[in-house]
């Protein structure tokens, strides 16, 4: 289930997130700011971009300031998705000193750890730019920072898988060995949602071929997730599965060989590592 956000409820979503992290850092207040800044200082700053990637996180860091302010004068200068290199300036913005100065390590947490998705997602997406294959991320994310992880691969390039257990029925190993086989287990999910969620998709992992013949039997499945083949195996499962349902690849899968993957022709290939492998890229926030 794709939405042109991670998910349909974003700006809630985000506000809570927001709510959460200023509450964490304020506390009973800033007190450096507190005592040197007169309460109706006003001040600029700029955003300056210390390390060349995929920028991300611009719309995210002008909702971080209107929130705190709403009438805080954002001006953007570079764009979620561009290109960016050292020495770029991303926004200025001005705004109540105590504005700037209690947003800023927010703000900068949130692009820096974006940037970072967006442009290791962005290299994935580049590497199978000529086949069809489409780049998703996974649930391998941080605890509270979904929404913006997931946003950033958005950004990146890449498609957004489920955003949590809520919007897709996806029958993982556990949930087939606790249930008691892959058949009986599409049995009950699609009488689930037949009775208490209608149109959710139903995935399915498969592990071997036999896998693969079981899942198609059934019938009951839109999308199987080939876990852990190899891109011989994976060949054989599509010629197998002839399209009749979305097929996603898996497992092991990185920058040295994810054109291999894609060679096979597979519909989508999920990769944990967009998230929890990427290093956050250099940002500051700087006084006008």
């Amino acid at each position: 289930m794709q939405f042109d956000k991670p998910v349909a409820n974003f700006d809630e979503r985000l506000q809570i997130l927001v709510e959460a992290a200023l509450a964490e850092d304020l506390g009973e207040g800033d007190h450096s700011t507190l005592a040197v800044i007169p309460a109706g200082a006003r001040g600029k700053a700029i955003l300056k971009i210390k390390q060349d990637g995929i920028l991300a996180g611009v719309e995210i860091a002008e909702k971080i300031f209107q929130y705190r302010e709403p009438g805080v004068v954002f001006n953007i200068q570079k764009k979620d998705g561009e290109a960016m290199k050292s020495g770029d300036t991303a926004f200025t913005v001005e705004a109540s000193v105590h504005t700037i100065l209690i947003c800023e390590r927010l703000v900068l947490n949130c692009m820096q750890r974006m940037s970072g998705i967006a442009t290791l997602t962005h290299q994935y997406v580049e590497k199978i730019k000529d086949y069809s294959s489409k780049i998703l991320d996974t649930r391998k994310t941080t605890p509270g920072f979904r929404l913006l992880e997931k946003e950033a691969v958005r950004i990146g390039g890449g498609l957004n898988h489920r955003f949590g257990l809520f919007d897709m029925m996806m029958l993982k190993d556990n949930h087939i060995d606790y249930c008691g086989g892959i058949t009986k287990a599409l049995d009950m999910a699609h009488d689930y949602a037949q009775k208490y969620k209608p149109g959710i998709k139903i995935e399915v992992e498969a592990r071997t071929l036999e896998d693969v013949r079981e899942v198609l039997a059934s019938g009951k499945a839109d999308r199987i997730m080939l876990d852990n083949f190899n891109t011989s195996l994976l060949a054989d499962a599509l010629k197998i599965i002839q399209k009749k349902i979305e097929t996603e690849a898996s497992g092991g899968i990185n920058l040295e060989n994810i054109r291999d993957y894609a060679a096979t022709g597979v519909d989508f290939i999920s990769i944990g590592a967009l998230i929890h492998q990427a290093k956050s890229l250099d940002l500051s926030l700087k006084a006008m």
